[in-house]
């Protein structure tokens, strides 16, 4: 997966500025977002049920050869002269389908690769690998960008799916308890989503998710525009400031890979989203280069932090047999809520600045977590 990610991540770092570069519009940066997440909002639910009732494997190894044909054809496009806009949003939404049905396999599968007992250090340890992935693919992009172009990204990321084919086709994965095959799927999705309902924990570190998804992290989205209209370091710069990110993110995960299955995750969690917030705040009031890597990193540290350990808390307390549809609503909450997030930032950031509307965004997060804390302090107590 680590080579697979590096590719992803110089795909969308070219695919950014290749946004900006046709539209010079904030707003369709967060069109693009918006469809390319969608899907998940609409899909994930069933894309969870699937995989409680399908060998996550095989779902897999459909879905990485999927991304890899669509990542070949936006590199042909770009490369011909042929790509408009309009076919890197219909791209976008081809690979939001994709995801749908790729996340929750990905998500669950880990429990199965290394039991409970190492659940918690095998997410971590996943963690690192997706945010060292961070850390060298935007890096490589801003150089990859100058010298074989856009289209010479998008041709790297589809051949870097080989490696996670090839492996998915050495492992061997029990999917366990068969499930009753009589029952339509309809009737599993509700009876996932009455699970959640009734687990007062599981429903608030959805919510938290949920919050993060919505208002904290499509600032990822108009990073192209502080790069090249706030801090004025273009496309270079903006490959370190998202290996900025993925470096704080990387410590995080390193750090939480070390403590291992440790007590007290919920004050750990709780003081995670709160560094978040304040980053969020921070970063948008900076107009220096080498300081906004810095509060980048901080922003990277507490999001993979709390993300992880959300994960950790959900999995733990979960059945097997429902654990694919309780991982669909958290990247319902994550990645399905997401484009909401990111049309909501650049419709703002088209009306009063980036800057602001990353501020505003900030604000928000830090009142939205305040209330849980207040409402719900037990969350310090797992």
């Amino acid at each position: 997966m680590l080579v697979s990610l590096i590719g992803t991540w110089i795909q969308a770092v070219a695919q950014s500025w290749l946004v900006f570069q046709l539209t010079n519009s904030a707003f369709l940066l967060g069109v693009v977002g918006f469809l390319s997440s969608v899907p998940v909002f609409v899909l994930s639910l069933f894309g969870g049920v699937l995989a409680d009732r399908v060998n996550k494997r095989n779902i897999l190894i459909f879905t990485q050869t999927a991304f890899m044909l669509l990542a070949f054809v936006l590199a042909v496009l770009t490369y011909l002269k042929l790509i408009t806009t309009g076919q890197i949003m219909l791209i976008a939404v081809l690979n939001g389908v994709v995801m749908a049905f790729d996340a929750p396999s990905r998500q669950s599968v880990v429990v199965e690769l290394v039991g409970k007992k190492h659940l918690s250090n095998a997410i971590a340890l996943s963690s690192v690998a997706f945010n060292s992935s961070r850390i060298i693919g935007p890096a490589i992009a801003g150089l990859l960008v100058s010298y074989i172009g856009m289209s010479g990204c998008f041709f790297v990321n589809g051949i870097s799916f080989f490696a996670v084919i090839i492996a998915l086709l050495l492992i061997k994965i029990d999917n366990g308890k068969v499930p009753n095959k009589n029952k339509k799927a309809w009737h599993d999705l509700i009876e996932g989503v009455v699970f959640i309902r009734n687990n007062r924990l599981i429903l608030l570190l959805i919510m938290i998710v949920g919050v993060m998804s919505l208002f904290g992290v499509s600032y990822v989205i108009l990073m192209p525009i502080f790069a090249n209209q706030v801090l004025n370091v273009g496309v270079r710069g903006l490959g370190v400031l998202m290996s900025g990110v993925g470096f704080g993110a990387l410590i995080g995960a390193l750090m939480l890979a070390r403590l291992g299955d440790f007590r007290y995750k919920g004050k750990f969690l709780v003081g995670s989203i709160f560094i978040f917030s304040f980053s969020l705040i921070v970063f948008s009031l900076s107009r220096n280069y080498i300081f906004s890597i810095i509060v980048l990193s901080f922003l990277g540290g507490s999001s993979v932090t709390a993300m992880a350990l959300i994960n950790t808390l959900l999995q733990t307390r979960v059945n097997d047999e429902l654990r694919g549809r309780v991982m669909s609503m958290f990247m319902l909450t994550f990645a399905g809520i997401m484009p909401f997030g990111n049309l909501i930032a650049g419709s703002l950031s088209q009306i009063i600045g980036v800057s602001s509307a990353v501020l505003v965004s900030g604000i928000v997060c830090t009142a939205m977590f305040a209330m849980i804390n207040f409402f719900y302090p037990d969350i310090r107590k797992i």
